[in-house]
């Protein structure tokens, strides 16, 4: 009898956490984000964007998003559905606490805070073609028992941002990853930082490093894998 993905990442010392998307508590669709300030529970709702403003992986922006958080903004207890093309913008520091992405479209969520700290706390993310997380702007992200499965990247800082900036500090801990590609891509020469902590991954690469530019071309990959310096692994497993 197999195992489920929770008994093995606790065996093998990752945290147990939900693997499967939760049951939705009902559905709603919105013609327009929704702005979040302060606290926002969905109490396991789905949200859809109606129309959808899903354009595949075409770069759309902030309004296409189902939830817009200013500054301080926790969003709690929701499902985003497929329609949403941009999941979530954080426009400062914010806090995801068990947020879940059904079909990620472009994004799961942006950060753009340009200082401060941007927390993930649960939840999880399917079928992102791309990246989950875009980190356009400045200070630190934390991943904290994620799930992910069928995905592109986990997490990205911009590798071309127009006046692209750093650092960018980003920690995941408590992650399993399924079905994927890189957990992390940085930029070293902005001085970006990637620690993965306790965390599983069953194929792919965990860090990439990249030569990060602000003129819109493709960033230049500079090699993959724990250096203790710009890529960091401790207790990194196979799952």
């Amino acid at each position: 009898m197999k195992l489920s993905l929770v008994l093995i990442a606790a065996a093998a010392g990752v945290s147990a956490i939900t693997t499967t998307l939760p049951k939705s508590a009902g559905a709603t669709a919105v013609p327009t984000a929704i702005p979040v300030k302060g606290s926002y529970d969905g109490k396991m709702k789905r949200f859809e964007r109606s129309p959808s403003t899903c354009q595949g992986q075409s770069e759309t922006g902030e309004k296409d998003a189902s939830f817009i958080l200013e500054d301080g903004a926790v969003l709690s207890n929701v499902i985003i559905g497929a329609s949403s093309g941009e999941g979530v913008h954080c426009k400062g520091s914010c806090t995801l606490n068990n947020v879940w992405w059904a079909d990620v479209c472009e994004d799961a969520a942006t950060f753009k805070m340009s200082s401060g700290t941007a927390t993930v706390n649960g939840g999880g993310a399917f079928k992102a073609a791309d990246k989950v997380f875009q980190f356009n702007g400045k200070g630190t992200l934390n991943i904290k028992d994620f799930f992910v499965k069928d995905y592109g990247k986990l997490v990205r800082s911009c590798g071309n941002c127009k006046n692209n900036v750093g650092p960018r500090i980003i920690n995941i801990s408590g992650a399993i990853a399924k079905s994927g590609g890189d957990l992390c891509g940085v930029n070293e020469n902005y001085g970006d930082r990637c620690t993965i902590t306790n965390t599983c991954q069953d194929k792919g690469k965990n860090c990439v490093r990249y030569q990060g530019n602000s003129s819109g071309k493709e960033p230049t990959k500079l090699g993959s894998g724990h250096d203790g310096k710009t890529c960091i692994l401790k207790d990194f497993k196979t799952c």
